[in-house]
């Protein structure tokens, strides 16, 4: 990919990271700020992915309250939760 493209899909990711909850917004920021470059097309699938989650399920998982029932998520997830 060109990095026109790449920057369009960064700045599409930051926008569906934006959250109604402070908790998930600093956490996902944090993450994003730190390794959305570094992402793969299959890791970019798997974030948007669990950016269609629900605030509070999402925040539940990533605090590790709830655990990630879809194991193709969990490395994701993991990676999320190493970046607090």
């Amino acid at each position: 990919m060109n990095n026109a493209t790449d920057d369009r899909k960064h700045a599409r990711i930051r926008w569906h990271a934006r959250r109604g909850l402070l908790e998930n917004d600093l956490i996902l920021t944090r993450f994003l700020d730190a390794q959305l470059a570094e992402l793969d097309a299959a890791e970019m699938g798997l974030l948007e992915e669990l950016l269609q989650w629900t605030d509070n399920d999402l925040l539940d998982v990533l605090m590790g309250r709830k655990k990630c029932e879809d194991v193709r998520l969990n490395p994701m997830v993991e990676r999320i939760k190493a970046a607090q």
